[in-house]
């Protein structure tokens, strides 16, 4: 939305300046999104006098020019020297002068001082071009004689008028007009309202055009149309004053008659239309297209109407698309000379409707589908019917109305007390009611009565935002809430909230970067991951990428994996914390820690430490973080990973077969060529949810515990199948005594061909250590033994092993 500063002190009584007016429009929610200030690209330029101009004495083209200029209207006259090169340059002439220094809007030059053709030169006489303000450029600009000398040029002519530019949501229609806009300055204490005065124009004649509409569109789709003829009227250009005025907001001036429309749409928020008068067959007739009807708009486009679009019809058939676009064969020319006038109110949603269905954008569709003021349908006409007769001549006859203004009234109880609860702002009764009613509320008794042109209140709360932000939200201090209760605050935040603190604390301290990605995935990545079901389908996804509620962290964390590698970044460590989702109902969400390594663990190196990333890197910060979110220590490796993870190099940290707490590996290679990744890519998922709560509430770490008596490490070496796990092993060995065994680690294989030939065909061995930790006494040689015998033994049992000999 533009206006310019004159525009606005028609309705405003202020003084004002602009960066006043810009700050307290940002301020009550009409953001200013630019000013445009003649002052600051024009105010240099001022009326010279050219004293004498003389032929240049080296070029053919040129003339070097004695000018006189001022620095104000009664300051000393100075003479300066100007070459010039406009064909009008002449002795006495009246003209504007750019004196060194000033930067030239048209060319973008800042005057310097210059000797051309051997002669100096201080200064420019201007033409319009070069300030912009027309395309002329085949002479410098010539004023009157009796042009003040030394007045800014900007003053004389005009044009120092700023544009303002503010930026409208969706919920403030009323200040698509000017006079909306001051009235919210007038409320802020800007200046004062000026009264509209509406003189209702009598009607010398009865219309000649009738208007019905369609009963089934009374009560909602067009409540009101009015109208009335005005015959023997003047299309010529409009006047000076309303042409600069729609040229300074970007409207291009067509005809009076049209730009009398546009004025009134953007000076109070009231779109109108003409229609040439003798073209109309018969009668208008407001009613829905019954499908298929085609119209000819005023942009030259050719239109198909749906079933239920309003439409204004004549005996020949559609002349305009209700309240979007009027039609081209019933249009104004500079020939017409009798006009229908027409002012309405239109259904919002079904003007945004028909707008969007046939891809028309205009003022009146913009503002019709916000709700412009329905009360104000009747002066709207009257004040343009004036406007026409005193621009463009001719008579007016009656007005013809269909259909009554609707009545918008609603009440809302006024609590002043609300503005503090709500908002936390102290401000006085008395005060507030001022606001409101000098942004057209009514009172009656503790009610407020909102006005016919805010259909953006729609209750108590929308009182007291109106209240809060003339009253200025810059004025508003924060306060500490008060404690509930006294003491120190109790801790707010939940076990699992905890936990996905300091999961995300321990994968940045690993070398992870976390990522952010959408809960949205396409169809076929979901199925990867197991789901991609109706259950999970988005009704109205924000695009084909996005169609499904992701079952899985892993799909996000490799999209973004594989465009960074396409930019250059092949080596990545990706975590994610968030939810993952298995249905569309509450509950069918669980949180997951996701970690994703790409690559190899590092750059390379003249050590050689460089090394792709395996199934073991994945597990060792998986099982990091478990520690530190609080798993138990003694866990289970298990098989049968989900099938996105590779079937022989996976598996699943659990406490039990049906509590699994993580799991980890590399990915299926399939999945890996389909997210088109290059090198391994291993990962693992933490569910930090069915880890166990421990039983003591602690806010501290416990104490940390150590025995004062030696340890005992003994080492075994079994022979085993190939096919038995070394965690069977481990778990076996851990068996014998979980009091005194406090680590179990294996430290050796001795596989392949030549194992098989000294154990046998089909046989490993696995070596491994065991460290005893007594805790109230020293081990005796002969307890070690045992405690080594019942190893042996649970090894034996568990696996078949034997101790290699």
């Amino acid at each position: 939305m533009k206006f310019t500063l004159s525009w606005l002190r028609d309705h405003l009584d202020t003084k004002a300046t602009v960066d006043e007016i810009a700050e307290a429009l940002t301020d009550i929610g009409l953001e200013v999104e630019g000013v445009e200030n003649p002052e600051e690209t024009l105010g240099a330029f001022r009326i010279c006098r050219v004293i004498e101009a003389v032929q240049h004495p080296n070029a053919d083209r040129l003339r070097v020019c004695r000018v006189e200029v001022r620095s104000a209207p009664d300051a000393a006259p100075e003479e300066v020297q100007v070459v010039c090169g406009a064909p009008n340059a002449r002795t006495g002439l009246v003209g504007v002068f750019a004196p060194v220094g000033t930067h030239i809007p048209g060319t973008g030059v800042d005057l310097k001082p210059g000797v051309i053709r051997g002669v100096e030169s201080n200064g420019m006489l201007c033409s319009e071009r070069e300030l912009m303000i027309s395309d002329d450029h085949d002479g410098i600009i010539e004023l009157p004689e009796d042009a003040p000398i030394g007045a800014r040029f900007i003053d004389y002519a005009g044009l120092n008028d700023p544009v303002i530019e503010i930026a409208i949501t969706p919920n403030r229609p009323d200040a698509l007009g000017v006079r909306g806009i001051a009235r919210d300055l007038a409320a802020r204490g800007l200046g004062v309202l000026k009264p509209l005065s509406v003189e209702p124009v009598a009607g010398a004649f009865e219309s000649p055009i009738g208007v019905t509409i369609a009963p089934e569109l009374k009560d909602k789709g067009c409540p009101i149309f009015a109208g009335r003829v005005i015959r023997g009227v003047r299309n010529g250009p409009s006047p000076e004053w309303l042409q600069r005025r729609l040229k300074a907001i970007g409207l291009r001036p067509i005809s009076a008659l049209v730009d009398i429309t546009n004025f009134f749409t953007y000076d109070v928020n009231r779109p109108l239309h003409v229609f040439d008068a003798d073209k109309v067959r018969g009668d208008l007739r407001i009613h829905p297209a019954s499908g298929g009807e085609t119209i000819l708009a005023l942009d030259e486009k050719t239109y198909t109407l749906a079933p239920g679009m309003m439409v204004i019809s004549d005996d020949r058939g559609p002349e305009s698309i209700a309240g979007v676009m009027g039609g081209e064969e019933t249009g104004v020319t500079e020939e017409t000379v009798n006009v229908f006038l027409e002012s309405a109110y239109w259904d919002p949603i079904t003007i945004a409707e028909t707008g969007r269905a046939l891809r028309i954008n205009s003022d009146a569709r913009y503002r019709f589908e916000r709700g412009i003021d329905p009360a104000f349908t009747l002066d709207g006409l009257e004040l343009a019917t004036r406007m026409v007769l005193e621009l463009c001549g001719g008579e007016a006859s009656e007005v013809v109305v269909d259909g009554a203004i609707p009545d918008t009234t609603r009440r809302y109880r006024f609590d002043p007390d609300r503005v503090r609860t709500l908002v936390g702002m102290d401000i006085p009764e008395g005060e507030q009611r001022r606001i409101l009613a000098a942004l057209g509320f009514v009172f009656d008794g503790e009610y407020a009565i909102p006005p016919s042109w805010r259909p953006d209140i729609q209750g108590e709360a929308d009182l007291v935002e109106e209240v809060a932000r003339i009253a200025s939200l810059s004025r508003l201090e924060g306060a500490p809430l008060p404690r509930p209760t006294p003491g120190v605050a109790r801790p707010v935040l939940t076990l699992l909230q905890r936990r996905e603190q300091r999961a995300r604390r321990t994968a940045a301290a690993l070398g992870y970067n976390e990522a952010v990605t959408y809960s949205f995935i396409d169809k076929e990545a979901a199925a990867a991951f197991g789901g991609g079901t109706d259950a999970t389908r988005i009704e109205n996804p924000i695009s084909s990428e996005m169609t499904h509620l992701r079952p899985d962290l892993l799909p996000g964390l490799l999209q973004a994996a594989a465009r960074n590698q396409a930019r250059g970044f092949n080596d990545l460590a990706l975590f994610e914390v968030g939810p993952a989702f298995s249905g569309g109902e509450p509950g069918e969400e669980e949180v997951q820690i996701a970690g994703l390594l790409v690559g190899a663990t590092g750059p390379r190196d003249p050590f050689h430490e460089r090394r792709n990333v395996d199934v073991f890197d994945a597990k060792a910060d998986a099982e990091a973080i478990l520690e530190a979110i609080g798993a138990p220590a003694r866990t289970q490796i298990l098989r049968d990973a989900p099938d996105w993870w590779h079937p022989g190099r996976s598996g699943r940290i659990a406490l039990g077969p049906k509590n699994i707490l993580a799991v980890f590996g590399e990915l299926h290679p399939r999945l890996v060529e389909r997210f088109d990744l290059r090198g391994p890519v291993v990962a693992f998922t933490v569910f930090p949810e069915r880890i166990p709560a421990p039983k003591r509430k602690l806010s501290t770490r416990p104490a940390l515990s150590r025995s004062d008596f030696q340890t005992v490490e003994r080492d075994f070496a079994f022979v085993v199948d190939a096919g038995v796990e070394a965690l069977a092993i481990v778990n076996a060995a851990r068996g014998a005594d979980k009091e005194l065994i406090e680590e179990v680690r294996v430290f050796d294989v001795f596989e392949g061909p030549k194992a098989a030939s000294q154990l046998g065909e089909g046989r490993k061995s696995v070596a491994i250590t065991v460290r005893l930790q007594p805790r109230d006494r020293t081990l005796t040689e002969k307890e070690i033994e045992a405690v080594s015998g019942r190893i042996v033994e649970k090894v034996r049992k568990a696996t078949g092993g034997e101790l290699r000999g």
